[in-house]
């Protein structure tokens, strides 16, 4: 079955003044869409079709760059999407004691993140992932990777994830990668991050 590009689960203009509604518009239903038809492409007819995107990732060949690059851009921004909300709430205590537990404090996580956003050299991601027993973990990949591909980095399962590629923020931000990536904090989905931690660890 193929894979479909989700709808955004607000408006475009819901994130609004941290992410504006035209670069909305534009990731989602340009980049976003790009990446799952070209991944619907790539697998039609091999034996990952009917697979699921965790299941394909997990077990990629990392020479296979078609579905590497659509398959993670596909995950990636199905992710990126759900964990934003322009009223996200809070982190769970169980999720809170880990991020006190993993890096001091919730201040301190966001430095270790913001760092991993704005270190990354040209474009990628950066990632909170979890391991079992639910240990934390920040990091970042280049391009279209992430956590659940073979040696990437991490190696938990993400939970929260940050697009850096210069489409994410160009439009509002221009080459401010850090004043974007202080203003994703501002629209951070906790409850649904809360939720991926807890069915991860």
């Amino acid at each position: 079955m193929a894979f479909t590009l989700p709808d955004l689960p607000y408006a475009h203009d819901a994130l609004e003044p941290h992410i504006d509604a035209r670069t909305m518009t534009i990731h989602h239903g340009k980049h976003h869409n790009g990446y799952t038809n070209k991944l619907n492409a790539a697998i039609e007819g091999t034996d990952l079709d009917g697979k699921s995107i965790e299941d394909i990732l997990a077990n990629l060949d990392m020479s296979n760059s078609a579905v590497r690059n659509n398959g993670g851009g596909y995950y990636n921004h199905c992710l990126f999407w759900e964990v934003m909300s322009p009223n996200g709430g809070s982190a769970s205590s169980e999720l809170f004691a880990a991020i006190n537990e993993a890096f001091g404090d919730m201040d301190s996580f966001k430095e270790q993140f913001a760092k991993a956003a704005g270190t990354r050299f040209g474009s990628g991601w950066a990632w909170l992932c979890v391991h079992p027993g639910g240990k934390l973990e920040v990091c970042s990949s280049p391009n279209q990777d992430n956590p659940l591909m073979p040696g990437v980095g991490c190696g938990g399962t993400p939970i929260l994830g940050l697009d850096v590629w210069e489409h994410a923020y160009y439009l509002n931000y221009q080459n401010r990668r850090p004043d974007y990536v202080s203003a994703f904090f501002e629209v951070i989905n906790w409850e649904e991050v809360s939720k991926r931690y807890a069915a991860a660890k």
